[in-house]
């Protein structure tokens, strides 16, 4: 398969117009997986055809079996790869001008920043960047506090994303899918076989818009106001209702505060469109309207949260939830609720917790390739000269932007019984392999499929389809800074419609720098700060502490 791609934007790096329009080409034989000559020739003969071309071998971006998700990964990088080059050159030049001298390093889809190199060749590793952030962000937090079991709960402007943390490590996944037919819908997309932090995406955020559907019900998104023209409340010109909107009229957020003030936000315009569209049709009230869009969004997000935990064997009891971004504290402690969490943390800096997270990650590479091996026949040498390749690799792309730090590695094996279509990852010691160690992978693997599947298959052969080195430096502590001193800040009410009882009460308004280190605040009550408001619903008591962090309590006395 040979594939041209043409489109995006170009610059002096990838000349913008060539023979047929084409700008990249992705190159993927059969069997390049195992024996990668073939394609390199290709490549090569292109480079020759085509000085300048960017070229994708498939046994570079996803050397693994499965020929269709290896295929579509290379078209994907090679799509990519004239706007991410262009783009990269572009932003490196101008910050050279603007007097910073220092590397620049780009966050990947698997929660590592890599250099510029890496991320101009292999652009589809950074598909996912954004919300992976967010995970890094969460992960930190958890291995500051101690906290073993987490949900990470990520609630931007057009989606929430929400990630599964064991033992302060994100949960990974080597397939991702990207232009699906179907918003938010697995198996609807093109596959991209790279490293990628999993978690659940799904169209809530505040743009979120509402409607009523053709059976007389309130859905809201995955349709969002974006941030232009935005919900009816930015009076930018949007006339549909958004989450935001539904917030605003429940009493949940200040309007004269929002986004620390630089914007008004209009409860006139915000009421109207809930009544026009959701309240009317229903024959609501805007206030109640309000109430089920919300209801319906926080439902919706535990679901989502529910549907992924069983996908991954886990449960969300007894769990933590992280919650950021401008939306998450908002609507913590109700989906918190739903999925029977009892504690959650709101850090400082919620608002722009995936761009903290960026300064958090690692400098990480992570290298995947096949070799098809079987317990009866495990051949540990040949198994020790791959991975010693892939170690090789991997630590010379974090040698380019680790600057001499001290890094990590970890070893995974992707193994099933013989016969099945789908791997389970099963670490392996972060060495070179002995024989002896050969039975304690095989008890490894029953272990962990028992984990997924409550027992295992006895006397059944398991095969290795593949392996992946992971090298990272090695993360340095997050500091422990004392929070600020409190200052003096009025304490008010504010009538807000509860979303669980639907009742008007008066809730306590407090500004968050004006919280003590272990004072207790008993809900209902609204934290509020410049990038987003913490809600205390009843039944709930947050206090700040001594890192700084709101912690929110279901049932404490």
């Amino acid at each position: 398969m040979l594939s041209g791609c043409s489109g995006g934007s170009s610059g002096t790096v990838y000349p913008r117009r060539r023979p047929h329009a084409v700008e990249a080409v992705a190159v993927g034989f059969l069997h390049s997986f195992t024996n990668p000559d073939h394609e390199r020739r290709a490549g090569d003969a292109i480079a020759r055809r085509l000085p300048g071309m960017p070229v994708t071998l498939s046994c570079e971006v996803s050397p693994e079996m499965r020929e269709y998700e290896r295929f579509s990964t290379a078209c994907a990088n090679a799509y990519l790869q004239p706007l991410m080059g262009s783009y990269v050159t572009k932003l490196e030049r101008e910050l050279e001008l603007a007097g910073f001298r220092c590397p620049m390093l780009l966050m990947t889809s698997g929660g590592g920043i890599t250099t510029t190199d890496t991320a101009v060749r292999f652009p589809v590793r950074l598909v996912e960047s954004g919300p992976a952030g967010g995970a890094i962000f969460a992960a930190c937090i958890a291995r500051q506090h101690g906290l073993d079991q987490v949900v990470s709960f990520d609630m931007g402007g057009t989606t929430a994303k929400i990630c599964f943390i064991d033992k302060a490590r994100a949960q990974t996944a080597r397939v991702f899918e990207v232009a699906r037919i179907y918003r938010f819908v697995k198996g609807s997309g093109l596959p991209l076989r790279i490293p990628v932090i999993e978690m659940v995406e799904i169209g809530a955020g505040g743009g979120s818009l509402a409607h009523v559907d053709t059976m007389g019900r309130i859905a809201v998104g995955p349709e969002s106001a974006g941030a232009d023209p935005g919900p009816a409340c930015y009076g930018r010109g949007g006339t549909k209702p958004a989450v935001t909107d539904a917030n605003l009229v429940l009493g949940r957020y200040d309007p004269s505060r929002f986004a620390g003030g630089t914007m008004t936000l209009d409860a006139a315009a915000a009421t109207a469109a809930l009544g026009r569209d959701v309240a009317a049709p229903l024959g609501l009230s805007a206030d109640l309207a309000a109430l089920g869009v919300i209801e319906m969004i926080d439902e919706n997000m535990a679901n989502a949260a529910r549907v992924h935990a069983i996908e991954s064997a886990k449960t969300t009891e007894g769990r933590t939830l992280i919650a950021f971004g401008g939306g998450g504290p908002v609507h913590a402690c109700r989906v918190a609720e739903k999925l029977g969490i009892a504690r959650v943390l709101v850090p400082s800096g919620a608002g722009v917790g995936s761009a903290i997270g960026f300064l958090r990650a690692p400098v990480g590479y992570e290298v995947v390739r096949s070799l098809y091996q079987r317990f009866l026949t495990f051949n540990v040498e040949a198994v020790n000269g791959l991975l010693d390749d892939m170690l090789a690799e991997a630590t010379a792309v974090v040698a380019e932007g680790s600057f001499g730090a001290p890094t990590t590695q970890r070893r995974i094996a992707y193994m099933r019984y013989v016969g099945q279509g789908h791997e389970i990852p099963v670490p392996l010691p972060p060495r070179r392999l002995e024989q002896a160690d050969v039975a304690a992978i095989r008890a490894a693997y029953d272990a962990e499929y028992s984990r997924f599947y409550d027992r295992p298959v006895p006397g059944s052969d398991v095969e290795i389809m593949s392996y992946a080195v992971l090298v990272a430096t090695v993360p340095e502590p997050w500091p422990e800074a004392p929070p600020p001193a409190p200052r003096a800040a009025p304490r008010g009410t504010r009538a807000v419609r509860d979303t669980a009882t639907g009742e008007v009460t008066g809730w306590t308004l407090i500004d968050r720098a004006a919280l003590v280190a272990g004072e207790a605040v008993r809900g209902p009550a609204i934290i509020a700060e410049d990038e987003t408001s913490t809600l205390i619903g009843p039944g709930w008591t947050a206090s700040m502490n001594a890192l700084g962090y709101i912690e929110l309590i279901w049932g404490t006395a």
